[in-house]
Order: structure tokens, then C-alpha cells, then sequence
């Protein structure tokens, strides 16, 4: 699934290339993916409203829309968001095409449908719940060792639970939870409660340092990660320990270990991280 980095990517990219372009027509594929509002009025109201600003809130991408609404994406497992000529074959997955007055389309397409396309005022779809409420950004000014304290300190989860809860801090996911561990020096399946003010300092620091790090190499592409225009990120040339079970670790040669912890399947170094 794409994480903060990948989703950020995509709305840098998305930003330079539809602010200011307005929205001529609309083409629709499975109504799954369409969660908010039905399909045929999200047709009818997209035609015709210009892309005022591109954000980034968690996972999800928010077109602000000069009608007041904000069209959001959440790329899911397998989305893809893409710019390009609109006489361009479309993808087999194809769930949206929305043609622009400079010629080229906005698609969306997502093999597995697990992502979602919503349209409307942003607290319209934070009333309805098809907008979640996302705990703090992890590159903000709100990210304080305090805040994070906050959220690791109230829980007896395990770490890698916690950080992959977005209530508590938006936008991580496995690849990223393991990477900054493994730089904290932090166990993902050690329970919170239990840590030392040095490791939740030390995880304070690596969150955001793993995740700037991945913005500048334009993201993950582990699996079918894309940017706009259909190119890969290099970030995971420089994973740590996503990924690389049983392998050496960098920094001290120690086998990774592997296992399922929180779910999700997990790797440590025995050796560096405690």
C-alpha cells in the first residue's frame, strides 16, 4: 500500500500538473470504488469545477475544487493516479477519467478496488465518516516529542501497532514503521509502556527522517507504486530491513529476523535494535 512518501509524491506531481485546470467531462468505471457520494452525482457535479489546491492528509489526496468541494483520493493497495494524453489507451482498471481543458486526463485505476474516490465538502465527508479523523502529520510542526509521547505512552500495544494506527500518527504504514525502528534501534514488537524516554526520543527523530528521506527518492516502488506519470520510485534500493528477512542487516551483518507482528509481516535486527 502506498504510504505517506508515495502519497506525497503523487501530490506534489498532482499539484504542478491540475492546479488551475478545470474539469470538462467525466468517465466513471466501478461504482465500488466511487464511496462518497453515488456515482451519477459525482458525474454530475465534477464537469466544469477547477483544481484550486492539492493537499495531503494521511494517505488521502484532497483536490480542493473552486465549488467548495474537495475531490479525495485514497490510493488503497493497488490505485494509481496518472496524468496523460487522453488519447492514451487507459488501464484495464480503469475507475475514473476525467478529461481537463488542456487536453490531458486525471484517471484513477485500481486492480484490487480496495482504494476510494470521494467528492465533497471536506467537513461534509468528516460528518459522514467516509473521512476519517487522521492523528498528527509526522513532517508538521505538531509532531513534537511530547505529542508522540502522548500516543505511545497511553497504549500497552506494541510499537508497531501503535505507529500503524492512524488515529495516532497519520500516514505511516509497515514499510515505514519498520524503517524507522530499525534507525531508533527500537524493536517493533516491544510494548509501548515499556519503552525508555531515550527510545521514544529516539523514535521521535527517525519517523520523520526515514520519511524525508523516502520523499527525496520519490517513494517505494515495492509493488505496484507508480507517480503520475507512471515512473518508480528508487526508495526501496535504500530499505533497511523491508523486505530483507534472513538477509544481513547493513549495519552489523546480523540475520533480519521475520515475523507477524500487528498483522503485518515484520523484520528486525536482533543485534541493533532493543
Amino acid at each position: 500500500m502506498p504510504e505517506l512518501p508515495e502519497v506525497e509524491t503523487v501530490a506534489r506531481d498532482l499539484r504542478t500538473a491540475v492546479v488551475g485546470r478545470r474539469i470538462m467531462s467525466v468517465r466513471l468505471g466501478h461504482p465500488k470504488v466511487m464511496r462518497f457520494p453515488v456515482p451519477e452525482v459525482l458525474a454530475a457535479i465534477l464537469p466544469g469545477r477547477r483544481v484550486e489546491a492539492v493537499t495531503r492528509s494521511g494517505k488521502f489526496i484532497l483536490c480542493a475544487l473552486d465549488g467548495g468541494e474537495d475531490l479525495v483520493f485514497h490510493l488503497g493497495m493497488t490505485g494509481h493516479l496518472l496524468v496523460c494524453d487522453a488519447q492514451s489507451e487507459p488501464a484495464r482498471h480503469t475507475h475514473l477519467r476525467a478529461l481537463l481543458d488542456d487536453g490531458r486526463e486525471l484517471r484513477y485505476d485500481d486492480a484490487r478496488r480496495f482504494g476510494r474516490i470521494l467528492l465533497g465538502p471536506r467537513s461534509t465527508l468528516e460528518d459522514s465518516r467516509v473521512l476519517p479523523v487522521l492523528g498528527v502529520e509526522p513532517l508538521s510542526d505538531d509532531f513534537t516529542a511530547v505529542r508522540l509521547d502522548e500516543v505511545l505512552r497511553s497504549t500497552t500495544r506494541t510499537v508497531k501497532a501503535a505507529l500503524l494506527d492512524q488515529r495516532g500518527v497519520a500516514g505511516l504504514g509497515n514499510i515505514y514503521v519498520d524503517e524507522a525502528c530499525h534507525l531508533a534501534g527500537v524493536r517493533p514488537q516491544r510494548r509501548c509502556h515499556t519503552l525508555t524516554r531515550a527510545q521514544r526520543a529516539a523514535l521521535h527523530a527517525a519517523i520523520p527522517a526515514v520519511l524525508v528521506s523516502a520523499i527525496r527518492n520519490r517513494g517505494s516502488s515495492t509493488d505496484d507504486y507508480r507517480d503520475i506519470w507512471n515512473a518508480r520510485g528508487s526508495n526501496q534500493e535504500r530499505l533497511q530491513v523491508y523486505g530483507r528477512g534472513g538477509r544481513p542487516c547493513f549495519r552489523c551483518g546480523t540475520p533480519l529476523k521475520q515475523a507477524t507482528v500487528a498483522g503485518r509481516t515484520t523484520v528486525w535486527c536482533h543485534s541493533c535494535q532493543r
